[in-house]
């Protein structure tokens, strides 16, 4: 029951990542109109620096197909932990209202990689 639960968790959450990768490449999404002024300059100054947007991008969308298949769902949680960092750390300072959210996602994020800690053990030895 407990690898069920994990396997739909780990689809939506590998999901959630995919499409926000995607929208990275494809802007399908429109930005709030009611977002504060300084995540405006925040994402300004991400665009302002050319590569990194598309590199987040893909290394969400690799990793949330990763999250997704159990065998390689190890390495996935892997990729997305530092974007994860990032997005917590972007909500406490820039946007408190999206924190739920990400708080959410950081714990289905700790879940997976708590679940997948025999395969971290030989990284610290």
């Amino acid at each position: 029951m407990k690898n069920k639960i994990l396997f739909v968790i780990s689809l939506l959450f590998g999901l959630m990542f995919i499409n926000s990768g995607l929208n990275k490449i494809f802007q399908y999404m429109p930005m709030p109109k009611d977002m504060p002024e300084n995540m405006l300059k925040l994402v300004q100054a991400f665009e302002t620096i050319g590569w990194l947007m598309p590199l987040v991008a893909v290394v969400e969308i690799i990793g949330g197909v990763l999250v997704i298949i159990p065998k390689y769902r190890a390495l996935g949680a892997l990729m997305i932990f530092p974007i994860m960092v990032g997005i917590l750390l972007t909500h406490i300072f820039h946007a408190p209202s999206g924190l739920p959210i990400a708080l959410i996602l950081a714990a289905v994020l700790a879940w997976i990689m708590i679940d997948n800690r025999s395969k971290y053990a030989a990284l610290f030895k």
